[in-house]
């Protein structure tokens, strides 16, 4: 392991395009959600995977999806336009009042379906991960939330900017942004910030960089540790000069295609699967959930100072085919009595995860932005997998 490096992370906030699209999908699994109990529907067999694209004033919706009738076309495009509102596009090439919104939903694929749905009780049959793939979950001790550090301050940029334009203190800025820092490590450890970059849409024309500068600049320094930035910082604030027309009118923007923004930013691996848009029977959302649970409470039990974790499955099948555990020359046991005593401790089935995560729930679209891990578990069960309470039975199992 290297002792003194830089490292960086991006993060991109709500209104960019691509979380535009995020948002959207993780919206209409949410209304599955809602819906599904109103109609007396198990939200066991509630189905979802939305897919969005987005351009000058066009959204168009296309995935598989299984639940109420209730959820009718009017109903997604109705969510779908207060979902633009709330990000705060009222733009002529964006707007949600004016935007043509196509929507392409139709029934899960009954192939898939009979691997995924437990059969009936009684014939020892366990509900299936819904697709094959590769899961990984990370935590390390760099900051509070036990994420690693340039992806936590480059969200935190963002958000903090983010809340004080919702809140009306910041009418010029408009909802699309990018932050970027590069963090300075000495002896293995996160010691300050070499390079800032926050782009950032603003609502008069002619805004100088130096006059975003302005606006951005406090809420910089507000993310960051006050001793993180000196004299050697450089900074870039909008660094082509104008950002003025932003969002999907811009750029357009696709579901997924911000994975590592939404896991730890390049500084562990990603499996491959995005996570917005999609029920927790797809374990490319949920078994990545429960691998940064699992991570993050290895690494809060003390077990570690680093924790990555890789979980596999097969279509159909409920047990994870592979479960491997590297702590990077930091743990205080052998990595595989860790893999022994999390086999133990959590269910790592596709049920297993929803049950104790309790995932069948519409805590979707609050994820959407700013980061699916380093959040705090809130009242209604979202970010539930970012809770320590497994620290104390891993301990116990050690």
């Amino acid at each position: 392991m290297r002792e003194s490096y830089l490292f960086t992370s991006e993060s991109v906030s709500e209104g960019h395009p691509d979380k535009v699209c995020d948002r959207i999908s993780d919206e209409i699994v949410d209304l599955f959600y809602r819906e599904g109990p109103k109609a007396g529907i198990d939200p066991w067999a509630i189905r979802a995977a939305c897919e969005t694209l987005a351009t000058t004033n066009k959204v168009v919706i296309a995935g598989e999806t299984r639940g109420p009738l209730s959820v009718t076309n009017d109903r997604i495009e109705g969510v779908v336009r207060e979902a633009i509102k709330s990000i705060g596009y009222e733009q002529e090439g964006f707007h949600w009042q004016k935007c043509d919104i196509e929507i392409l939903l139709h029934p899960q694929s009954a192939d898939i379906a009979q691997g995924v749905d437990a059969l009936q009780p009684g014939t020892n049959k366990e509900e299936g991960a819904g697709d094959q793939g590769i899961m990984f979950g990370y935590a390390c001790n760099e900051t509070p939330d036990l994420m690693p550090a340039p992806i936590f301050y480059a969200h935190k940029i963002l958000r903090l900017i983010s809340e004080a334009r919702h809140a009306g203190r910041e009418t010029v800025l408009g909802p699309d942004s990018k932050s970027q820092v590069t963090v300075q490590y000495e002896n293995g450890k996160p010691v300050g910030v070499r390079e800032i970059v926050v782009s950032h849409q603003h609502l008069i024309e002619d805004m100088s960089s130096s006059q975003v500068r302005e606006r951005v600049e406090p809420y910089v320094r507000e993310a960051l540790p006050k001793d993180w930035i000196n004299g050697k910082t450089i900074w870039h604030i909008n660094p082509t000069g104008k950002f003025f027309i932003g969002g999907p009118d811009g750029d357009s923007g696709l579901t997924g295609r911000k994975i590592i923004v939404d896991t730890y930013g390049g500084a562990a691996p990603h499996g491959g699967g995005a996570f917005s848009g999609k029920d927790p029977t797809k374990v490319d959302r949920s078994a990545a959930y429960a691998a940064r649970y699992v991570a993050k409470n290895i690494v809060a039990a003390g077990l570690a100072d680093r924790c990555t974790l890789q979980l596999a499955y097969a279509i159909g099948v409920a047990r994870p085919l592979s479960i491997y555990i590297d702590t990077h020359g930091t743990g205080k046991v052998p990595e595989d009595k860790l893999e022994r005593a999390v086999s133990e401790v959590m269910d790592l089935t596709p049920r297993g995860i929803r049950t104790h995560l309790d995932l069948n729930r519409p805590i979707y679209a609050r994820t959407s932005a700013y980061g699916h891990f380093g959040r705090t578990p809130d009242n209604e069960g979202g970010f539930s997998w970012e809770k320590t309470d497994l620290a104390e039975s891993l301990k116990r199992a050690m």
